[in-house]
């Protein structure tokens, strides 16, 4: 019997409980016999693994716990019966899930928080970088970012228009060699008080006369009424990037970016130790 049998069958016993009642339950009807120094925490880690909504870098794709509230700062876990239906990503189980104690956590959860932690960080860092050089080099930016994103033929597709283009165009990108099909782009470079509204998207889509795509790229946010409109757009099919999804980009992309460091996050192959 493994550790994860243990536990659903001290569970099928029990409504609820936490990593350390189902280790003394385990110990109890002596379900497993522990070999680690700290078995408790071995106990931990096998809920959190198949637990429903817990994913992180070395959880399990088969959940059979999920956590139905908090006992002090400890987490309850139950079994997750046949049949039932999973609570989604915004559904109360999970609201309620969020560990209120940061010593219920997976080193692996922990290393996957940091990281969060670290890449929000780096996303505000570079947004402060865009805003402090001149519009000029933000136009090149966003052209240089969709042509390292496959957009366009080659390298050579992608050319900042700025004041040289009547309507306000920032940018196109070719996406054949014949420039028979193009891309538009809009860049502007605004502080987050500075929000983008439908105004300066009808402009946009004016300007943009018979070419069909669009992009829209701001280091502020867009307006709900600026959205929907976006999303109602019957003829044009436009794009809107918001700070954090360009920043996102950049990130990904590897633009203005130098990777220092790089880990490797491992978790154990249970088929090779049994």
């Amino acid at each position: 019997m493994r550790i994860v049998d243990a536990l659903v069958e001290v569970l099928k016993e029990n409504e609820s409980l936490t990593y350390k009642e189902a280790y003394v339950k385990i110990i109890e009807r002596d379900l497993y016999q522990f070999g680690a120094k700290e078995p408790e925490a071995a106990v931990n880690a096998k809920l959190r693994c198949h637990c429903e909504g817990l994913d992180f870098p070395g959880a399990s794709p088969v959940k059979y716990f999920k956590i139905v509230g908090q006992k002090g700062t400890i987490n309850l876990y139950a079994l997750v019966k046949e049949g039932q239906e999973k609570v989604d990503a915004e559904g109360d189980v999970n609201k309620k899930s969020k560990p209120v104690s940061e010593d219920d956590l997976l080193p692996e959860e922990k290393i996957d928080l940091t990281y969060l932690f670290y890449k929000n960080n780096i996303k505000r860092q570079i947004l402060d970088h865009i805003l402090e050089c001149h519009p000029s080099f933000f136009e090149q930016l966003v052209v240089n970012l969709l042509l390292e994103m496959g957009y366009g033929s080659d390298e050579l597709s992608g050319r900042v228009l700025g004041k040289s283009h009547d309507g306000g165009i920032d940018g196109v990108i070719y996406e054949d060699k014949l420039g028979l099909s193009k891309i538009y782009i809009q860049a502007k470079r605004n502080d987050n008080s500075n929000t983008i509204g439908r105004p300066l998207l009808q402009a946009f889509v004016g300007a943009m006369q018979d070419v069909q795509k669009g992009v829209f790229i701001t280091t502020s946010t867009f307006t709900k009424e600026a959205r929907k409109y976006a999303e109602s757009q019957q003829q044009k099919s436009l794009k809107l990037i918001d700070g954090d999804l360009l920043a996102e980009l950049m990130i990904k992309y590897g633009i203005g970016l130098e990777k220092v460091q790089t880990y490797t996050v491992y978790k154990i192959n249970e088929d090779f130790f049994e």
